[in-house]
């Protein structure tokens, strides 16, 4: 199943609005994401991502709830596997 799924930003580098890429960790797991849909996103704030793009931000507490949820339906092992 593919799902959209939050995330912390870690940094941001590139250049706005096109050339901006995250470091956004997912409960650990540690991925680069473009920010084009979201180049205002911070270091320490929470986005949706979805095929390796940030496509919104959300707040720190809807993201950990979204976090719980995909852990107890175990989602988040396709991501670990893609990470190995």
């Amino acid at each position: 199943m593919c799902l959209a799924v939050p995330g912390k930003v870690l940094s941001v580098s590139g250049t706005p609005p096109f050339d901006i890429v995250g470091r956004v960790s997912f409960g650990g797991i540690v991925k680069e994401v473009s920010l084009a849909y979201v180049p205002d996103a911070q270091p320490g704030e929470y986005v949706i991502v979805h095929v390796g793009f940030a496509l919104s931000k959300v707040d720190e507490d809807e993201a950990k709830r979204v976090f719980q949820y995909l852990e107890q339906i175990e989602e988040l092992e396709e991501l670990r596997e893609e990470s190995s």
